[in-house]
């Protein structure tokens, strides 16, 4: 995988924690990533920074209500994940719900009968929970790599943007196919440089998924990225304490950071799945 450290700041406290991450196990990965979503909840709590993936340029542009517009570009990404999924009146998992904002969008369009939302973050969780009240929505702690559900449970599971930051994918990829029900889709986008992509690949087929659609998404998402990076400047430097602005602007993919420009160079490509579980 790209380092996981190529998401963070290039601040004293981030090259450490980068370093860390590079050398550590799994299991003692997912403890420091856990920490650092943690840290980063604490925070910045307010209700108005609901999503932090990149965004997406759409062309067939969804139709959104008026208090979605505000956040059409991270939406989309969304949007795009799950698009041509039915999911009205079906068990729905979020795997790394984060701010909650794509899970509560997706609740409220497309009528899931069930939403779970599941992050390993207890104080995004709480934050969630407290955001949104939605009758088909609520989110739990939990792990990616253990996920706290019987086997069989959902008829869809989704993943946005958050893989990237898992110790260990096979297993991830494992407990995905074990909770989706025969004839489920598994909905994933996220990025990696091409070799690891290869390897995430074949962990999605020796695990059992079939593959029904591919993508290449980079040029959408460096569009969305750039359309928005002043804003997000902006809002990061009026809402984010100091001391871990700059590792914000880096997950939020601000112009001049180095997962921005492993985009641009082309070192890092952001790609979409849909699978089914045959």
């Amino acid at each position: 995988m790209e380092s996981l450290g190529d998401r963070m700041s290039m601040g004293v406290p981030a090259r450490i924690f980068a370093t860390l991450l590079k050398f550590s196990p799994s299991s003692i990965q997912n403890r420091l990533w856990k920490w650092w979503y943690q840290r980063i909840s604490k925070a910045h709590n307010k209700v108005d920074f609901r999503f932090m993936n990149y965004g997406y340029i759409d062309a067939e542009k969804p139709v959104l209500e008026p208090e979605d517009e505000p956040y059409r570009l991270f939406i989309q990404l969304y949007e795009m994940n799950i698009r041509n999924i039915e999911l009205n009146n079906k068990q729905v998992l979020e795997v790394g719900s984060g701010r909650g904002g794509g899970a509560s969008w997706i609740a409220k369009s497309k009528k899931p009968s069930n939403l779970i939302g599941v992050d390993f973050s207890k104080e995004a969780v709480s934050l969630c929970n407290k955001w949104y009240e939605q009758k088909n929505l609520k989110f739990l702690e939990g792990n990616a790599q253990n996920l706290p559900f019987e086997d069989s449970s959902f008829d869809t599971v989704y993943n946005v943007e958050s893989s990237h930051c898992y110790g260990d994918m096979n297993k991830f990829v494992s407990e995905v196919y074990r909770v989706l029900r025969e004839g489920g889709n598994f909905c994933w986008t996220d990025f990696r440089n091409e070799e690891i992509m290869k390897e995430t690949e074949e962990i999605f087929t020796a695990t059992g998924f079939s593959i029904l659609s591919k993508k290449e998404i980079t040029d959408e998402v460096i569009g969305a990225l750039d359309m928005i990076n002043d804003t997000k400047r902006e809002r990061i430097t009026e809402l984010v304490p100091r001391t871990i602005r700059r590792s914000f602007e880096t997950f939020a993919g601000v112009q001049g950071t180095p997962v921005y420009d492993s985009f641009k160079s082309g070192k890092l490509k952001y790609y979409r799945y849909l699978m089914g579980k045959n």
